[in-house]
């Protein structure tokens, strides 16, 4: 499975980005996908997830509100919309491929051992 991000970028404060992540070498039909970010310095942190169905998501706190998750399981990909970005969001953002197949859509997994296959990340910069 190879999972490409794109979308990334250098943006102001209060803007918007949107990121995609195609996977190719499996349908993700039946898995979930999350979302995370490593700043430097700093261990990788969830952003969201949404089910394998894409009828539930869940997203950490510091982005609730502001970024929202979309799945096209015809084209294979997953997007995070991002909207009133704040400097703090810059890091390297990942996508990445539920180990479990069909996992319970009320437990989004929001651990990255939980995650089998992860993209190269992409550079989100915000600047104040």
């Amino acid at each position: 499975v190879q999972l490409v991000e794109s979308g990334g970028g250098l943006v102001q404060a209060g803007g918007s980005l949107r990121l995609s992540c195609a996977a190719s070498g499996r349908s993700f039909r039946n898995y979930a996908m999350g979302w995370f970010r490593q700043a430097p310095g700093k261990e990788r942190q969830f952003v969201g997830g949404i089910s394998w169905s894409g009828y539930s998501t869940y997203y950490a706190d510091s982005v609730k509100g502001r970024f929202t998750i979309s799945k096209d399981n015809a084209k294979n990909t997953v997007y995070l919309q991002m909207n009133s970005l704040k400097p703090e969001d810059t890091a390297v953002y990942y996508c990445a491929f539920d180990a479990v197949f069909s996992r319970p859509i009320s437990n989004i997994a929001t651990m990255p051992g939980e995650y089998v296959y992860w993209g190269q990340g992409t550079q989100v910069t915000v600047s104040s």
